[in-house]
C-alpha cells in the first residue's frame, strides 16, 4: 500500500551481506510511522472497492522527546457484488473476484533515538468461479525491530524478527480441496561501531 510505504529500494546484484542468501534480486521496503501529533486518516472508494488509512499518537509525546504511534490501513472489493448491475456488458453473473487487505504498525521512540516497531499483516484473495471451481489466496505475518542506542556509547545496535505464512486452495466440485502452504522467520542482529571521523566498523 502507497499510504504506508516510506522507501522501496530494488537490489538486482550485488547487494551487501546483510540480505543473507539472496542469490536472484532483493526489493527492500521499509513502511513509514503514523502520525505522532494528532489523529488523522483518509478514505477511499470505488465501483469495485474502497480503502481506509488511520493513524495517530498512541499517547502523547512526553517532554524529554519519547513518543508512540500507530498507523492502520485496509482495502477491501466488492467487485464481486457491483459488477453484476456496473458491468453488466463483461458478464451476466458479475465478476467473481475480491480481496481483503489489513496492515499495522505501531512504533515507539526513546529519548535518546532509540526505537521499537511492531507490525502485522492480512491478505486474503479470493475467486469464485459459478461453484465450478474457488481459488484462494492468504498470507498473513508479524514482526518487529529495533534500533538501539546505549547511552555514553559509540554503538548503534539494530535487530529485527518476522513471521510469513502463504497459503493456497483450490476447490472442485466433487473433489478434495488441494492445498499448498509455504512459511518462514528470519531474525538478525547488526552492530555498528562508530570511529573518529567517517569510519565505522559494521557486523
Amino acid at each position: 500500500d502507497t499510504d504506508v510505504i516510506k522507501t522501496a529500494d530494488v537490489y538486482t546484484g550485488g547487494f551487501n551481506a546483510e540480505y543473507g542468501g539472496r542469490i536472484s534480486s532483493v526489493v527492500d521496503i521499509k513502511t513509514r510511522d503514523g502520525n505522532k501529533k494528532r489523529l488523522a486518516g483518509k478514505v477511499a472508494a470505488s465501483t469495485f472497492g474502497s480503502k481506509l488509512l488511520l493513524e495517530g499518537p498512541l499517547f502523547k509525546q512526553k517532554e524529554n522527546g519519547s513518543s508512540g504511534s500507530f498507523i492502520l490501513s485496509s482495502k477491501t472489493s466488492y467487485l464481486d457484488r457491483t459488477s453484476k448491475s456496473l458491468y453488466s456488458y463483461i458478464s451476466d453473473v458479475g465478476l467473481p473476484y475480491s480481496f481483503l487487505d489489513i496492515y499495522g504498525k505501531a512504533s515507539f521512540t526513546g529519548s535518546n533515538g532509540s526505537k521499537f516497531n511492531m507490525f502485522g499483516f492480512n491478505y486474503g484473495d479470493d475467486v469464485l468461479y459459478s461453484s465450478l471451481v474457488n481459488y484462494s489466496w492468504n498470507s498473513y505475518g508479524f514482526g518487529s525491530n529495533f534500533i538501539l542506542i546505549p547511552s555514553g556509547s559509540s554503538m548503534l545496535v539494530e535487530g529485527n524478527f518476522a513471521f510469513s505464512n502463504y497459503d493456497t486452495e483450490q476447490t472442485n466440485v466433487g473433489a478434495k480441496p488441494k492445498l499448498s502452504s509455504i512459511n518462514g522467520f528470519n531474525s538478525g542482529l547488526d552492530f555498528t561501531y562508530f570511529l573518529e571521523g567517517e569510519s565505522q566498523i559494521k557486523y
